[in-house]
């Protein structure tokens, strides 16, 4: 197809078989169904020091089926919206592509599972949150699901195993019937399913031991945002924004995505700007600092790569790779961890969207894109290229 499609036409899209139609949904969440921002505060955006551009144009890294791509060519084989890089607090090469806009909120997908982690994690540290609690402690109407009958730390980790309705569990068909809680539109004719995250939460059951297998499914970030509201007696976006966004001096509102009962999608209903979501990678990088202000606990923001619990958690394969593909990559409270020489960590989302953290390069790397889904489409190794633009930039 040429050119964008009209937001009438992208309900249809179902699957997103084409670049455009995925680049149309991650551009304009909040013009399809109901959504609430998450404040910038009401101070000045904070500088992010810019280095000349053009400094990694040259480089060549692997591509999709192992040959050589000079940079540009990397970017559009990952149908690349936009990618900034910093470097020991210098935003060293900063990119738009396909006509997205520096001030235009993206769909970061199911890297906002990352944030909400770090929110809890914060709140742990405080002592507002027991790990080891049970779920219904927090929220008792989920007592007797899945969710409900979990540790906090089994939702952190994506622990539990359970299945909704009594169906057999099935993550890709699962991930649609969630999309289709969320928007009315996407529903089948003669949906009578539940209309609501919370309806659909009370369906889980518990099918084995929680804590004993690594299932990603939204349901447990789901259940983890219920509790932090519980404890909070706020929204998840007046959270986040209280906590974070108004702290790091974003230059925009961020904003979630809400279902019929105005609670938001917590696992990846989340959109923000490029820029503002590297200032909130290199918040991170530097220890949960911004200059002398310490926006996260120290301890908290130093652990993320180092605090991965024995167990279910340690090594599992990336959501998109292939049965067949190594389990090299470990989970700790909602970020991958890449297990490099780094300590790197990451927020990932489908259709590329990576928020990529390496403390000992100096290194934060916001990717936006808008890739296909699919087992004929080979996904580019990002994380690969990001290691290597760290090691060219630490040369």
């Amino acid at each position: 197809m040429t050119g964008m499609p009209t937001l009438a036409d992208l309900v249809w899209a179902r699957g997103y078989t084409d670049p455009a139609w995925a680049r149309r949904h991650t551009t304009s969440g909040r013009e399809l169904i109901p959504s609430r921002s998450v404040w910038r505060g009401s101070g000045t955006a904070s500088a992010l020091p810019t280095a000349p551009p053009g400094a990694l144009d040259s480089l060549t890294f692997t591509g999709p089926h192992g040959q050589p791509l000079p940079l540009p060519e990397l970017l559009a084989a990952a149908e690349t919206d936009a990618l900034l890089v910093m470097h020991r607090g210098t935003l060293v090469h900063e990119q738009y592509l396909h006509g997205y806009e520096p001030h235009v909120p993206h769909f970061n997908a199911s890297a906002a599972k990352s944030y909400l982690g770090l929110v809890a994690a914060v709140l742990t540290h405080d002592g507002q949150l027991d790990r080891g609690a049970q779920v219904a402690k927090y929220v008792p109407e989920l007592a007797g699901t899945a969710f409900g009958d979990a540790q906090v730390d089994h939702l952190l980790h994506m622990g539990t195993r359970m299945s909704y309705a009594g169906r057999p569990y099935d993550k890709a068909l699962e991930a649609q019937r969630y999309f289709a809680v969320l928007a009315p539109q996407l529903r089948p004719y003669g949906y009578t399913g539940p209309a609501t995250i919370r309806e659909h939460l009370a369906t889980a059951r518990t099918t084995g031991e929680p804590g004993t297998e690594f299932r990603y499914e939204n349901g447990n970030v789901e259940a983890l945002a219920e509790c932090l509201r519980r404890i909070t007696g706020t929204t998840t976006s007046a959270l986040l924004s209280e906590m974070i966004w108004s702290r790091i001096g974003a230059e925009e509102d961020a904003y979630y995505l809400l279902d019929a009962d105005g609670t938001e999608a917590a696992c990846g209903g989340f959109s923000a700007t490029a820029r503002d979501l590297a200032r909130f990678g290199e918040m991170i990088r530097c220890g949960g600092a911004i200059g002398d202000r310490q926006i996260v606990p120290e301890a908290v923001a130093t652990t993320i790569a180092s605090g991965v619990p024995d167990g279910y958690a340690r090594r599992v394969r990336f959501p998109a790779a292939p049965p067949e593909a190594p389990a090299t990559l470990s989970y700790h409270d909602l970020w991958w961890i890449p297990n490099d020489p780094y300590g790197s960590f990451m927020a990932s989302g489908i259709h590329g969207q990576r928020l990529f953290i390496s403390p000992a390069l100096d290194l934060v790397i916001v990717h936006y894109a808008s890739q296909i889904v699919s087992p004929a489409v080979p996904q580019v190794p990002l994380v690969q290229a990001f290691l290597g633009i760290g090691a060219h930039l630490c040369a």
